[in-house]
Parts: C-alpha cells; structure tokens; sequence
C-alpha cells in the first residue's frame, strides 16, 4: 500500500440495504432511539457490553452517537445502525471495529434490541456489511470475535458463514469481570471470498 494513503480520503457509503434491512451511519439525534432500545435489552446486553452496566442517560448515548459519526469520518471505526425497512424501527447497532487499513482487516461487532432478536436480522445485517467491506472497503480479512460463553454471538457467526480460527484461552476480561476465552471467527479473502 501507498505511504501516501490516508483513509479519511475514501469515499465510503454511509449506508447500504439488505432485503429488509436500511443499515446506516449514526446521526446527530439517534440516541433517543439508541437509548430505548438499550433499556428494553439491558438485562440481555448486560453480561456482554461494557456500555450496558447500567443504564446510560440519553444525553451520553447521544454522545455515543455523535463520537461515532466523527470515527466514521475518519474512518477509524464504521459504527452503522440497522433499521427494519417495512417500519423504520430500530432494531440495533453493527460496525467495523479495529480497523487495520493495511492489512484491510477488519472486526465486525454488533447487538440487537431484545424485542428484534430471533427473526434473522442480525445475520442479515452481519452479511450485509460482510458485502460491505469486501465489495466497498476492499477487505482481505475480516472477523468477528466474542466470548466463548456467548453463545448466540457465535451462533449469528456460523451462521454468516465465518469459519472458527480459534480460541484464544483467557484472553478478555468480560464484564463480569473474570477472563473469558474468546472466538475468533472469520473470512479471508481467497477462501471464503
């Protein structure tokens, strides 16, 4: 790659769409809607996501999102909402996470309200923006890494298709505040792409 590259130069889309799905960049006054739905899915985000250890006030969650359209900006993390299209609801939040525009790595994390969870839609979403990041962002690799105890993450993995690399013994301190191992899901390009 160039030395001259500079990733904040890169046109990327801000949003793209699945079969049922609007998935699009955080936007200045998201975080009401952000909010209700972290407090109607606390008590499943809890033992999972940091930000879910209590309940965070609408004016921090707004925060969140605006700290998140400048990150987008920059390219530095590709923080995205996912909206159903027949309605317009929220129905959770999915990025790409530790960014490596080197390599063109890439790790996908994401959550889904309580009331959304069990219709496929974060598949949907996690193989939109897979598609995403190979037809856009040109990706080589990409991953999506969770605890070893959190067993729907990992079941949306599978069923995006991503392979197991491994598992890395002990290597995250979980909110619970124990070591957890962790998986490590992914696609390569040339082999699964």
């Amino acid at each position: 790659m160039s030395n001259d590259f500079i990733p904040i130069m890169l046109d990327i889309p801000e949003s793209f769409e699945t079969e049922r799905l609007l998935v699009r960049a955080l936007r200045p006054g998201d975080g009401k809607e952000m909010n209700e739905a972290i407090r109607e899915s606390l008590d499943e985000l809890k033992p999972w996501m940091p930000f879910a250890q209590s309940m965070p006030a609408v004016e921090e969650t707004e925060q969140y999102v605006r700290e998140s359209q400048v990150a987008y900006l920059k390219r530095t993390t590709l923080n995205m909402e996912i909206f159903r299209k027949e309605d317009g609801r929220f129905v959770g939040n999915i990025g790409l996470h530790h960014v490596d525009w080197d390599c063109r790595r890439f790790e996908i994390g994401y959550w889904i309200r309580s009331s959304c969870s069990g219709n496929g839609y974060m598949t949907e979403a996690v193989n939109g923006i897979t598609n995403f990041a190979i037809q856009v962002l040109e990706a080589n690799r990409i991953e999506i890494r969770c605890s070893a105890l959190n067993e729907r993450s990992a079941a949306v993995a599978e069923r995006a298709g991503f392979k197991l690399d491994g598992v890395l013994r002990q290597s995250t301190r979980e909110t619970d505040g124990k070591l957890h191992d962790s998986k490590v899901y992914a696609k390569v390009r040339g082999a699964e792409f």
